[in-house]
Protein backbone atom coordinates (compact mmCIF):
# COMPACT_ATOMS: atom_id res chain seq x y z
CA UNK A 1 0.00 0.00 0.00
CA UNK A 2 3.02 2.18 0.40
CA UNK A 3 4.47 1.42 -2.43
CA UNK A 4 3.33 4.61 -4.60
CA UNK A 5 2.34 7.92 -3.05
CA UNK A 6 -0.23 8.04 -5.49
CA UNK A 7 -2.05 5.19 -4.84
CA UNK A 8 -1.74 5.88 -1.48
CA UNK A 9 -2.81 8.98 -1.04
CA UNK A 10 -6.23 8.17 -3.52
CA UNK A 11 -6.83 4.92 -1.29
CA UNK A 12 -7.00 7.28 1.36
CA UNK A 13 -9.47 9.42 -0.21
CA UNK A 14 -11.73 6.23 -1.18
CA UNK A 15 -11.07 5.56 2.92
CA UNK A 16 -12.73 8.80 3.85
CA UNK A 17 -15.56 8.65 1.33
CA UNK A 18 -16.57 5.25 2.25
CA UNK A 19 -16.16 6.02 6.43
CA UNK A 20 -19.66 7.37 6.20
CA UNK A 21 -21.45 4.22 4.64
CA UNK A 22 -19.32 1.44 6.30
CA UNK A 23 -18.37 -0.13 10.14
CA UNK A 24 -14.91 -1.18 9.15
CA UNK A 25 -11.63 0.52 7.71
CA UNK A 26 -10.48 0.37 4.11
CA UNK A 27 -6.92 0.13 4.78
CA UNK A 28 -7.82 -2.32 7.78
CA UNK A 29 -9.23 -4.81 5.52
CA UNK A 30 -6.00 -4.49 3.14
CA UNK A 31 -3.67 -4.62 5.48
CA UNK A 32 -5.69 -8.17 6.87
CA UNK A 33 -5.45 -6.22 10.47
CA UNK A 34 -6.95 -8.45 13.35
CA UNK A 35 -10.82 -7.94 13.70
CA UNK A 36 -10.93 -6.45 10.00
CA UNK A 37 -13.19 -8.13 8.19
CA UNK A 38 -12.77 -10.33 5.29
CA UNK A 39 -13.41 -10.64 1.70
CA UNK A 40 -15.78 -13.07 1.78
CA UNK A 41 -18.25 -9.97 2.96
CA UNK A 42 -20.32 -8.73 -0.30
CA UNK A 43 -20.44 -5.49 1.88
CA UNK A 44 -16.83 -5.29 2.30
CA UNK A 45 -15.10 -7.37 -0.99
CA UNK A 46 -17.59 -4.72 -3.43
CA UNK A 47 -15.84 -1.13 -2.02
CA UNK A 48 -12.61 -2.46 -1.86
CA UNK A 49 -12.36 -3.64 -5.37
CA UNK A 50 -13.85 -0.19 -6.04
CA UNK A 51 -11.34 1.69 -3.93
CA UNK A 52 -8.55 -0.07 -5.58
CA UNK A 53 -9.77 0.26 -9.18
CA UNK A 54 -10.05 3.96 -8.46
CA UNK A 55 -6.46 4.08 -6.92
CA UNK A 56 -5.05 2.18 -9.77
CA UNK A 57 -6.91 4.59 -12.20
CA UNK A 58 -5.16 7.50 -10.80
CA UNK A 59 -1.64 5.67 -10.39
CA UNK A 60 -2.20 5.57 -14.42
CA UNK A 61 -2.93 8.99 -14.76
CA UNK A 62 0.21 9.94 -12.61
CA UNK A 63 2.42 8.31 -14.70
CA UNK A 64 0.84 10.04 -18.08
CA UNK A 65 -1.66 6.96 -18.90
CA UNK A 66 -4.77 8.83 -19.30
CA UNK A 67 -8.03 7.11 -20.91
CA UNK A 68 -9.65 7.63 -24.15
CA UNK A 69 -12.37 5.81 -22.47
CA UNK A 70 -13.81 3.99 -19.32
CA UNK A 71 -15.33 0.75 -19.48
CA UNK A 72 -16.59 -1.17 -16.34
CA UNK A 73 -19.41 -3.98 -15.32
CA UNK A 74 -20.63 -4.31 -11.75
CA UNK A 75 -18.78 -2.53 -9.33
CA UNK A 76 -16.46 -1.44 -11.88
CA UNK A 77 -18.62 0.16 -13.45
CA UNK A 78 -18.96 2.53 -10.61
CA UNK A 79 -15.72 2.85 -10.58
CA UNK A 80 -15.69 3.65 -14.36
CA UNK A 81 -17.81 6.26 -13.40
CA UNK A 82 -15.73 7.83 -11.04
CA UNK A 83 -12.49 7.48 -12.95
CA UNK A 84 -14.84 9.53 -16.17
CA UNK A 85 -16.01 11.99 -13.57
CA UNK A 86 -19.47 11.13 -14.34
CA UNK A 87 -19.94 10.28 -10.29
CA UNK A 88 -17.68 11.97 -7.60
CA UNK A 89 -16.08 10.20 -5.21
CA UNK A 90 -18.27 10.35 -2.38
CA UNK A 91 -21.11 9.42 -4.36
CA UNK A 92 -19.12 6.21 -6.14
CA UNK A 93 -18.62 5.24 -2.44
CA UNK A 94 -22.18 5.85 -1.41
CA UNK A 95 -22.88 3.46 -4.19
CA UNK A 96 -20.63 0.70 -4.03
CA UNK A 97 -21.19 0.84 -0.44
CA UNK A 98 -24.94 0.76 -0.06
CA UNK A 99 -25.63 -1.37 -3.11
CA UNK A 100 -23.31 -4.23 -1.40
CA UNK A 101 -25.07 -3.68 1.67
CA UNK A 102 -28.62 -4.13 -0.06
CA UNK A 103 -26.99 -7.22 -1.78
CA UNK A 104 -27.03 -9.26 1.76
CA UNK A 105 -30.57 -9.49 1.66
CA UNK A 106 -30.48 -11.47 -1.20
CA UNK A 107 -28.08 -14.26 0.51
CA UNK A 108 -28.44 -17.96 0.73
CA UNK A 109 -31.34 -17.91 -2.43
CA UNK A 110 -28.60 -17.95 -5.48
CA UNK A 111 -25.79 -18.30 -7.13
CA UNK A 112 -23.54 -17.15 -10.13
CA UNK A 113 -21.30 -19.96 -12.56
CA UNK A 114 -19.00 -19.08 -14.76
CA UNK A 115 -19.13 -21.25 -18.29
CA UNK A 116 -16.65 -21.40 -20.98
CA UNK A 117 -18.76 -21.26 -23.71
CA UNK A 118 -19.63 -18.50 -26.83
CA UNK A 119 -22.01 -15.95 -25.33
CA UNK A 120 -24.23 -17.25 -28.78
CA UNK A 121 -24.19 -20.49 -27.07
CA UNK A 122 -25.61 -19.53 -23.61
CA UNK A 123 -29.46 -19.24 -24.21
CA UNK A 124 -29.90 -22.64 -25.87
CA UNK A 125 -27.64 -23.51 -22.56
CA UNK A 126 -30.19 -21.99 -20.00
CA UNK A 127 -33.06 -22.56 -21.74
CA UNK A 128 -34.47 -25.40 -19.26
CA UNK A 129 -35.00 -23.28 -16.84
CA UNK A 130 -37.09 -20.72 -18.52
CA UNK A 131 -35.82 -17.44 -16.75
CA UNK A 132 -34.57 -19.26 -13.55
CA UNK A 133 -31.16 -18.72 -14.40
CA UNK A 134 -30.06 -15.51 -16.78
CA UNK A 135 -26.65 -13.98 -17.70
CA UNK A 136 -25.48 -12.29 -15.55
CA UNK A 137 -21.58 -11.03 -17.74
CA UNK A 138 -20.13 -11.54 -20.79
CA UNK A 139 -16.42 -11.79 -19.88
CA UNK A 140 -14.78 -12.74 -22.99
CA UNK A 141 -15.73 -14.77 -26.28
CA UNK A 142 -15.36 -18.08 -24.55
CA UNK A 143 -16.43 -17.00 -21.16
CA UNK A 144 -19.77 -15.93 -19.68
CA UNK A 145 -21.12 -15.93 -16.12
CA UNK A 146 -24.87 -16.73 -15.10
CA UNK A 147 -27.03 -16.27 -12.36
CA UNK A 148 -29.75 -17.59 -10.91
CA UNK A 149 -31.84 -20.04 -8.33
CA UNK A 150 -29.46 -21.94 -6.46
CA UNK A 151 -31.11 -25.19 -7.61
CA UNK A 152 -31.09 -24.03 -10.85
CA UNK A 153 -27.82 -23.95 -11.28
CA UNK A 154 -26.54 -27.53 -9.37
CA UNK A 155 -28.54 -28.81 -12.48
CA UNK A 156 -27.06 -26.67 -14.71
CA UNK A 157 -23.76 -28.00 -13.49
CA UNK A 158 -24.46 -31.07 -14.14
CA UNK A 159 -25.74 -30.77 -17.25
CA UNK A 160 -22.02 -28.74 -18.21
CA UNK A 161 -20.71 -31.91 -16.67
CA UNK A 162 -22.16 -34.66 -19.25
CA UNK A 163 -21.92 -32.10 -21.98
CA UNK A 164 -18.19 -31.74 -20.97
CA UNK A 165 -18.42 -28.30 -21.18
CA UNK A 166 -16.17 -26.52 -18.09
CA UNK A 167 -18.04 -24.58 -15.64
CA UNK A 168 -17.06 -23.37 -12.18
CA UNK A 169 -19.30 -22.54 -9.47
CA UNK A 170 -18.58 -18.65 -8.19
CA UNK A 171 -18.26 -18.18 -4.08
CA UNK A 172 -21.28 -15.94 -3.80
CA UNK A 173 -24.46 -17.14 -2.22
CA UNK A 174 -26.96 -14.76 -3.99
CA UNK A 175 -28.10 -14.04 -7.92
CA UNK A 176 -26.07 -10.46 -9.10
CA UNK A 177 -26.99 -9.36 -12.64
CA UNK A 178 -30.74 -11.79 -12.31
CA UNK A 179 -34.03 -10.58 -11.64
CA UNK A 180 -34.03 -11.32 -7.46
CA UNK A 181 -32.27 -8.39 -7.39
CA UNK A 182 -35.70 -6.37 -8.43
CA UNK A 183 -36.26 -7.23 -4.86
CA UNK A 184 -34.21 -4.86 -3.21
CA UNK A 185 -35.15 -2.16 -5.99
CA UNK A 186 -36.88 0.28 -4.00
CA UNK A 187 -34.47 0.39 -1.08
CA UNK A 188 -31.25 1.33 -3.89
CA UNK A 189 -33.83 4.06 -5.28
CA UNK A 190 -34.54 5.17 -1.44
CA UNK A 191 -30.98 5.34 -0.26
CA UNK A 192 -29.11 6.47 -3.52
CA UNK A 193 -31.19 9.40 -4.13
CA UNK A 194 -28.60 11.91 -2.90
CA UNK A 195 -26.71 11.12 -5.73
CA UNK A 196 -25.94 13.54 -8.20
CA UNK A 197 -24.37 12.26 -11.69
CA UNK A 198 -22.35 14.60 -13.79
CA UNK A 199 -20.86 14.84 -17.30
CA UNK A 200 -18.41 12.55 -17.59
CA UNK A 201 -15.12 14.54 -18.90
CA UNK A 202 -14.01 11.09 -20.83
CA UNK A 203 -16.38 8.59 -22.82
CA UNK A 204 -17.70 6.18 -20.17
CA UNK A 205 -19.59 2.77 -21.47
Amino acid sequence: LDSSPVFAGRLAECAAALEPFTDWSLTGVLRGVEGAPGLDRVDVVQPVLWAVMVSLAEVWRAHGVEPAAVVGHSQGEIAAACVAGALSLEDGARVVALRSKAIRALSGRGGMVSVAVPSSDVSDLIEPWGGRVSVAAVNGPSSVVVSGDADALDELMDGCKEREVRARRIEVDYASHSAHVESIREELLEVLAPVAPRSAEVPFF
